[in-house]
């Protein structure tokens, strides 16, 4: 079982039509690709907050010490702190402003560049991280794999074939 907590704070989130399904799809393709088996006990439980650069780039400031906004923001949960019920995975936060400036310069769809990103927050509430090359290429590859489960395109597939704009 997956829990969703989703808070949608700012304006332009109304134009991905079922985000709730979305985030359901998002989080259940990076679980399977991350091995994760949701099945097994009592689940997980993942806050999503969709809000705008703003409240992100407090939220970087407060907790990362970079004093602006990103796209996305991932806080893993610790583990093994709620015994009685799902196992809380973390909570994720996604920019609006960013998010639709980058998916316009990079020629997708809002809702794919939010489920890339939404992969990403979970991968990264589940340990994975990009901080050297081979990092990197594990994640990219469980990110590209999950969001195929979803039928969207490898974020990535420019890079791989030398564009870098």
């Amino acid at each position: 079982m997956i829990a969703l907590d989703i808070s949608v704070e700012a304006p332009g989130w109304e134009a991905i039509p079922d985000l709730e399904d979305l985030c359901r799809q998002a989080v259940s393709a990076a679980l399977a690709e991350a091995g994760a088996d949701v099945a097994a006990g009592d689940g997980i439980m993942l806050s999503l907050l969709f809000t705008d650069d703003t409240a992100i780039a407090l939220l970087n400031r407060d907790w990362r010490d970079q004093d602006k906004p990103t796209n996305v923001l991932s806080f893993p949960a610790a583990p093994g702190i709620n015994p009685l019920g799902p196992e809380p995975l973390g909570d994720i936060a996604l920019a609006y402003e960013t998010c639709a400036r980058e998916a316009e310069e990079e020629g997708k769809t809002l809702a794919a560049h939010a489920a890339h990103l939404i992969v990403h927050g979970v991968l990264h509430c589940m340990g994975d991280d990009h901080e050297d090359d081979a990092q990197a290429e594990a994640m990219e590859a469980r990110e590209t794999a999950a969001l195929a489960r979803m039928g969207i395109a490898d974020p990535y597939m420019e890079r791989a074939t030398g564009r870098d704009d």
